[in-house]
């Protein structure tokens, strides 16, 4: 007797749905990081989600001597940035004439294990791509381009307005060089606070390579048992990841940075069902997230390098 949608949901969800989940935090370095550390939470929220920001001290504070008049005045010290929670999926469609090519139990598991794959596939790429994004992606979440960015608005406050909200970005430089790079650290660090982790290309990588010393050319052993290519600069991971746009290198502090997955939608799997005018069957991964920080000013980007 052939397997019935439901058994082939058991399975999917059971044996291969694990899987996926896992491959795509593993495909991605940034994802990879994020979901071993602190950047990662599963969480409920409703369509928006909130991130409080402290962006003044206390003005009523100081020094004072015996029985001087202290202050009592309020200072207006913390807003808050509002970022709306995306949505992605991916189906996976089993027509009536696969399954008639793949008779048998086996072959379709082997079948439904292989849509599940590209389903992976698709998702990893649409994500991977969105975290690099400028902002200008509707439906996807707001990537780093808009998250490291000196001009725009982000989390509906503007930077014309808050000069307190500016990442340190630097648009003019086309030569990558190790004082520049080191430049760009400083300008990120406040005392021991500085960026944890540099996302480039590929041929920024191999142009970095080629700038350091045989002696100063170690490797971050986490980053490469996870499989990612990386180097060592100034103790912090340099890092290759395909997604990131030409031209562009980012020097983030991920202390500020959360990547929130709704815990109801969370790679949430939609059964095998079979519409009424088609001979398919289909099913749907779902996923909702949001990326954001709060504090932009610890995260800093080139993005005029050749």
């Amino acid at each position: 007797m052939a397997l019935t949608y439901n058994q082939l949901t058991a399975i999917t969800q059971k044996k291969y749905l694990p899987i996926l989940v896992d491959n795509i935090f593993g495909s991605n370095p940034l994802l990879a990081r994020w979901r071993k550390g602190e950047v990662y939470e599963e969480t409920t929220f409703g369509e928006q989600f909130v991130v409080p920001l402290a962006y003044a001290t206390t003005t009523a504070s100081g020094r004072y001597t015996g029985s001087a008049t202290l202050g009592t005045d309020d200072n207006q010290q913390m807003t808050a940035a509002v970022f709306d929670l995306k949505q992605y999926y991916s189906n996976i469609t089993v027509t009536r004439t696969d399954e008639l090519k793949n008779a048998g139990d086996e072959q379709i598991i082997s079948l439904v294990k292989s849509k599940v794959q590209l389903a992976e596939a698709s998702l990893s790429d649409i994500l991977g791509t969105d975290l690099f994004n400028a902002g200008t992606t509707t439906d996807g979440i707001i990537g780093l381009r808009a998250m490291v960015d000196n001009s725009d608005t982000y989390g509906g406050i503007a930077t014309a307005d808050a000069s307190w909200w500016k990442a340190i970005e630097d648009s003019s430089t086309t030569a990558l060089s190790i004082p520049v790079l080191q430049g760009q650290i400083g300008d990120t660090t406040v005392g021991a606070d500085r960026p944890t982790v540099i996302m480039l290309t590929q041929d920024l990588y191999d142009d970095l390579f080629g700038l350091l010393q045989p002696q100063q050319r170690f490797q971050d052993t986490e980053t490469a048992n996870a499989g990612f290519t990386n180097l060592l600069f100034s103790g912090i991971p340099v890092i290759v990841d395909s997604h990131v746009p030409a031209s562009f290198l980012f020097c983030l502090n991920e202390k500020y940075i959360m990547f929130k997955m709704h815990k109801d939608e969370n790679f949430k799997f939609q059964p095998f069902e079979r519409p009424y005018n088609q001979n398919t069957a289909y099913a749907k991964i779902y996923t909702a997230c949001i990326l954001a920080s709060n504090n932009r000013r610890m995260h800093g980007k080139f993005s005029a390098l050749v």
